[in-house]
C-alpha cells in the first residue's frame, strides 16, 4: 500500500497481516481525496476505525493540520505507530487506542471520516448518532452497498453517495 498524492506520494504502508482489517482501497482513497480537495488543506481530519492510517495519512499528506486515529485492535495499533513513525508525522498526529464509540465525539475535527468494519454493522450508526449531537462540519462514513444507511442522523443529513465496487462513501453534513 502506497501514499497516493500529496507530500508523501509514493511513500509505502504497512500492511495488517491477516484478514481481520479491510483496507480502504487506493482507488477509492484517490476518489475520496478527489472529492475533499478544496477542503483537506489546513483541516483536522478525524480517522475513526483507523487500522493501518492509509486514510488519515492520506490526508496529512495532503495537507491536514492534524489528525487523529482511532483504533482498538492492537495489532493495528503497532501498525498505525510504525507507519506515523516511518513517514514523520507523529508531530501531527494523535493515536487514540480503543473503542471509537467512547471517544470519536471528543475530538472537534472538521473532516470525520468512518470506516467500521462491516461485522459491526451497528457501529456505524451508533457513531453516526453520537457526532449528531455536536456536528463537525463533514462526516464520510464508508459501507458495503448491500448494506445502506438512513439519510440522516439527528442534524446530520446525506448530501452525496459515491459508488465504487462493494463500497459506498456517503457524505453527511448539518449545513
Amino acid at each position: 500500500m502506497r501514499v497516493i498524492a500529496g507530500d508523501l506520494r509514493s511513500r509505502r504502508i504497512a500492511g495488517i497481516p491477516g484478514d481481520s482489517t479491510r483496507p480502504t482501497s487506493d482507488r477509492l482513497r484517490e476518489t475520496l481525496f478527489d472529492i475533499l480537495a478544496s477542503r483537506i488543506r489546513g483541516a483536522t481530519f478525524l480517522d475513526a476505525y483507523a487500522g493501518t492510517g492509509a486514510v488519515g495519512i492520506e490526508a496529512l499528506s495532503r495537507g491536514a493540520a492534524h489528525a487523529w486515529f482511532l483504533e482498538r485492535s492492537r495489532a493495528a495499533l503497532q501498525v498505525l505507530r510504525q507507519n506515523l513513525a516511518s513517514l514523520d508525522l507523529e508531530a501531527r498526529s494523535s493515536v487514540i487506542a480503543g473503542p471509537a464509540l467512547l471517544s470519536i465525539a471528543r475530538f472537534a475535527a472538521a473532516i470525520v471520516f468512518l470506516d467500521p468494519p462491516y461485522t459491526l454493522d451497528r457501529e456505524l450508526p451508533a457513531a453516526l448518532d453520537l457526532l449528531a449531537a455536536t456536528p463537525p462540519p463533514l462526516v464520510v462514513a464508508q459501507h458495503s452497498i448491500r448494506a445502506p444507511i438512513p439519510e440522516t442522523f439527528g442534524v446530520l443529513r446525506r448530501t452525496r453517495v459515491v459508488k465504487q465496487g462493494d463500497n459506498a462513501l456517503s457524505f453527511f453534513s448539518s449545513e
